[in-house]
């Protein structure tokens, strides 16, 4: 099988918020009534004030998202020079996992940014997302615990980067 990495589309944009909420919540990083949930659902402003990339299969199918960000962008948290980007909300639909989804979808960020000549990409990731921890890792990341953050109380996110 393989994966199509593209912008979203409009039409896309509910289907990639209700992934997104429920691979958080199913996969226990959050419970279903945080008030994070509410922006992994919206999706709508993403593809409006970001880029908003969609993996798709061979039939079409959503298979993941992924939102790329630049400085200036309201969802940009680490990226805040002009050298950087910086993607988030990384989703692969559970039933396609362990195919090269994710790592398609990180790597059309990085060609994002290479193209768009920053030179470091970066990313904040919960401490038991443990399975994208190896991908990033084995896509060349490093911790970058100087950046580590908090964005609510006892919630600390850990910070990676890749040189480009």
């Amino acid at each position: 099988m393989t994966f199509l990495v593209r912008t979203a589309r409009p039409d896309e944009y509910e289907a990639i918020g209700e992934l997104t909420a429920r691979v958080y919540v199913h996969a226990g990083f959050m419970p279903v009534d945080a008030p994070y949930v509410a922006d992994l659902r919206d999706a709508a402003t993403r593809g409006r004030e970001a880029d908003l990339l969609v993996a798709t299969d061979d039939a079409g199918a959503l298979a993941g998202s992924v939102t790329y960000v630049t400085p200036g962008s309201p969802y940009a948290e680490l990226a805040t020079r002009p050298e950087d980007a910086e993607f988030r909300m990384l989703v692969v639909d559970p039933t396609v996992r362990k195919r090269g989804v994710g790592s398609a979808l990180v790597r059309a960020c990085l060609d994002r940014a290479r193209a768009q000549a920053r030179r470091t990409m970066r990313l904040s990731t919960d401490p038991a997302m443990t399975d994208a921890h190896r991908l990033y890792e084995h896509l060349g990341f490093v911790r970058t615990p100087g950046r580590d953050w908090s964005p609510a109380p006892h919630v600390t996110l850990l910070a990676y980067a890749l040189n480009l």
